[in-house]
């Protein structure tokens, strides 16, 4: 997210001597992505970052592929997937490619015995279920329903949850998540017409700074291998960052809709862009105000991309028998649109109060083997009306 941020102590210039008051110094990290040429920030820590005193078994941890040509329209039941006390434990991937994976979790425990850092990727967490705090090395979040916390490749970080009911739908992207390039000026800074804005951002409060030496354990994912590091000081001992890497929220009912005439394209629901794949957001919004309008989406050919719909909340006009946490994917290479009677009930209807985050990839998605678990097996004849 380009918004320069600085939460604690930091010295006048980067790269300098960092006095502590012991009369010791600070280190200095370089958190950032691509290289030395995408977002950075810089982080001044009270040890060393690099104390390893162990590294214990890793567990290979690769979905397992059951189609990898999907050319069938399916939908999954995810609220049927039981919870789970461990945060990693409890994700059941669905459907990935090379550019993403898309999870969905009911985590019972916060992570109180563990850290967890993504190496592979960035992740975005669409909270369904559950309120908490998103604690990390920069700082904390609190969280709650309809929140996106999006987390950079990298960062260390906890997850506490205020009870053990949880609901996460997550997605983990092999290249940086970000707003759109349309919504913003040359300077990074969201335009007018943008549907959200900087103040819609919540950014790390609460610099949490442990200065304690032990055993701390980090799981690190790698290569879909999840690798156990111990280290020897607290992950959280930063004493003061800035810069532009760093994780935030952003909630759903903060989008504002854009509406028109007659019916507008799916990218005005856009939220975030990485390579190969979008996120959108369908909020509640008034419909079409064209007399003769018809509010519910013109059938369209999904020739470039897969189309999957995580359904939240409300009543989501353009399909029968959704339910929540109801996962529905249309593969690339043939049309899709409202069901039988969909189209019709919506003439003359003034507004939605329909809540869904929509995941457009621009390759092909496998389906996983726990995936097929939570597929209904018919949605891909629910178009299907009498007289055929």
């Amino acid at each position: 997210m380009p918004i320069y941020h600085q939460l604690g102590k930091i010295p006048h210039k980067r790269h300098t001597y960092f006095k502590k008051e012991d009369g010791g110094i600070h280190y200095e990290q370089l958190f950032g992505t691509e290289g030395f040429s995408g977002m950075s920030s810089l982080l001044y820590h009270l040890h060393r970052p690099t104390i390893v005193k162990e590294i214990r078994e890793s567990v290979d941890v690769r979905p397992k592929v059951a189609v990898e040509r999907n050319m069938k329209s399916r939908a999954f039941t995810t609220w049927s997937t039981p919870p789970k006390d461990d945060f990693l434990e409890a994700r059941v991937r669905l459907l990935v490619n090379n550019d993403l994976y898309i999870s969905v979790a009911a985590p019972k425990k916060s992570m109180t015995d563990y850290f967890y850092k993504n190496a592979d990727a960035d992740e975005m967490l669409f909270v369904h279920k559950g309120t908490g705090v998103l604690k990390t090395l920069l700082g904390n979040i609190p969280f709650g329903y309809g929140d996106y916390l999006v987390i950079p490749r990298g960062m260390i970080y906890q997850i506490h949850f205020d009870s053990e009911d949880n609901r996460l739908l997550i997605v983990e992207s092999y290249s940086p998540i970000y707003t759109p390039k349309r919504y913003r000026n040359n300077f990074g800074q969201l335009l007018e017409h943008a549907p959200f804005c900087e103040r819609d951002i919540r950014r790390p409060s609460e610099l949490e700074v442990h200065d304690e030496k032990g055993e701390f354990m980090i799981k690190i994912k790698k290569e879909d291998l999840l690798h156990s590091y111990i280290y020897g000081n607290h992950p959280f001992d930063v004493v003061g960052w800035d810069g532009y890497n760093y994780p935030y929220a952003f909630n759903i009912k903060d989008f504002e809709p854009i509406t028109g005439r007659v019916h507008q394209p799916p990218p005005v629901h856009q939220t975030f862009e990485a390579h190969n794949f979008v996120v959108c957001s369908f909020c509640p919004r008034l419909y079409d105000y064209h007399p003769e309008s018809i509010p519910a989406p013109y059938n369209h050919s999904n020739i470039d991309s897969d189309e999957i719909l995580y359904y939240v909340d409300g009543d989501f006009m353009s399909r029968n028998h959704v339910e929540k946490g109801l996962i529905t994917l249309h593969p690339g290479g043939i049309p899709h649109g409202p069901h039988p009677g969909a189209y019709e009930r919506s003439i003359g209807q003034k507004e939605t109060d329909e809540l869904a985050v929509m995941i457009d990839p621009f390759r092909p998605l496998k389906v996983t083997e726990e995936a097929l678990k939570l597929d209904d097996g018919k949605y891909w004849n629910s178009w299907m009306e009498e007289g055929y």
